[in-house]
C-alpha cells in the first residue's frame, strides 16, 4: 500500500489546527499552540520543497527538516495543558502520527544515503 505523504502531512497539520483550536485558552497554551501549528504545518510544506528539489542533496536536505519538525511538533504536544480525556486522546493520537512521520522521514532519509 502505497501512502500519499503530500495528503497524509497535509491532514496531520489540519489535524493540529483543530486540536489546538479546541484547547483551554491559557497564555502557555496560546503559544504553545502557535509553535505546535508552525512546526506541524512545516513538515508538509518542507516534504512539498522536497518532491521540487533541484539535486538529490536538497531533497535529504529537506527530508531531514520534515523529520526534525516532525519531532519538533511531539515536544511541543507533549508540553500542551490539556483539561479534558477526550481532548488528551486526541493528543495522544497526533503524537503518534507525528511518530509515525518521523520515522518514515527517517527511513527516506536512510534510503538516500545509499
Amino acid at each position: 500500500m502505497k501512502y500519499d505523504l503530500e495528503e497524509r502531512t497535509f491532514k496531520f497539520a489540519k489535524e493540529v489546527l483543530t486540536f489546538v483550536g479546541l484547547l483551554p485558552k491559557t497564555p502557555a497554551n496560546n503559544e504553545i499552540g502557535r509553535q505546535v501549528i508552525r512546526s506541524a504545518g512545516s513538515v508538509g510544506a518542507n516534504y512539498i520543497e522536497a518532491n521540487e528539489a533541484l539535486s538529490k542533496k536538497d531533497f535529504a536536505m529537506r527530508i531531514k527538516i520534515c523529520r526534525k519538525e516532525a519531532k519538533e511538533s511531539i515536544y511541543w504536544l507533549r508540553l500542551i495543558d490539556v483539561k479534558k480525556v477526550d481532548a488528551e486522546k486526541k493528543r495522544e493520537t497526533l503524537i503518534k502520527e507525528a511518530t509515525e512521520l518521523m520515522k518514515i522521514f527517517g527511513s527516506i532519509v536512510e534510503k538516500t544515503k545509499g
